[in-house]
């Protein structure tokens, strides 16, 4: 397990502040004005200034919000995994401690997904409307075969020895990634994004998800609010025909499920991108998605 770090010890943000919350320090960084607020909450491995580019857009028609929880990106460090709990209380206190009014449209990618449905489970009255990009769902295991389930995908991670390997190739990668984010927020990004601190993060996060999936099933569905849900269903050469057919076929009915349990739900399907480059090859869309379940929250 990581030790208790400050974030001092940590590379600084190049944008944003640090929020308070039992006596660590949170990153977030807000930007527009008016609601319903959108909170970006980033997936395993991820940062919040991930988000910067769509965020940036988001916020020409209504509060965005990005934030990196307890032990990953620029806040302070702390023992991983957590429990979706721990997560989704501490978004709230952030969130009310920056005086950002509630109710909320969460748009959550990959993991976050985990962590806006216990969100939405411990607080249903503070949440307006969901954005899944590409997020995982309780019920996972119930569409993917099983050699892509939770307890599989926490065994097949890479460790930090092979990251730091991969580092120059990651490092490479996340250069592109941000290529038309402002220089000083770039620069910053690439450093983080390839430190051990959040090498590590990722790894511990992506440990605990079996555990997550198993919080979230003795809770509820999600609230009856609107849900655009985004399926990325791009060709992906590293993968076997058939285990890609499998995969896309499980993330397509998983995504119905989710949009068909609520009034106004609807899902949406991108064969043009991968996962990790959802926001940043398609930002067009993303933004679209949240700016539709915004005005879904508004007109309802």
């Amino acid at each position: 397990m990581m030790k208790n770090r400050t974030s001092s010890e940590r590379l600084a943000p190049p944008i944003g502040e640090f929020q308070e919350i039992d006596g660590r320090r949170v990153f977030v960084y807000r930007s527009g004005s008016g609601g319903p607020a959108v909170v970006f909450l980033p997936g395993a491995s991820a940062v919040g200034l991930d988000y910067f580019g769509v965020q940036q857009r988001v916020s020409r028609f209504t509060t965005a919000v990005v934030y990196d929880r307890g032990g990953t990106g620029y806040s302070d460090s702390l023992r991983l995994p957590r429990t979706a709990a721990a997560v989704a209380t501490e978004l709230r206190e952030v969130l009310r401690a920056q005086n950002i009014a509630a109710p909320y449209v969460l748009a959550a990618h990959s993991l976050g997904g985990f962590y806006a449905h216990r969100f939405a489970q411990l607080y249903p009255q503070d949440v307006a409307g969901l954005v899944w990009l590409d997020a995982l769902h309780r019920d996972w295991d119930d569409f993917m075969p099983p050699a892509a389930s939770l307890a599989a995908t926490e065994r097949m991670g890479p460790d930090l020895e092979q990251l730091e390997q991969m580092r120059p190739a990651l490092r490479e990668m996340h250069a592109e990634l941000y290529a038309d984010y402002p220089e000083y927020v770039r620069q910053s990004l690439i450093d983080a994004r390839v430190s051990d601190e959040s090498m590590r993060a990722g790894i511990a996060e992506r440990r605990g998800l079996t555990a997550l999936a198993t919080e979230l099933r003795a809770g509820p569905n999600i609230p009856d609010v609107p849900v655009i849900a985004l399926s990325v269903l791009g060709a992906d050469p590293t993968q076997p025909e058939r285990t890609l057919n499998e995969l896309h076929d499980g993330r397509t009915r998983m995504d119905a499920a989710l949009v068909n349990a609520v009034s106004h739900g609807e899902q949406r399907i991108l064969s043009d991108t991968f996962h990790h480059r959802l926001c940043f090859a398609r930002p067009d869309v993303v933004v679209r998605a949240i700016r539709d379940v915004v005005d879904l929250v508004t007109r309802t």
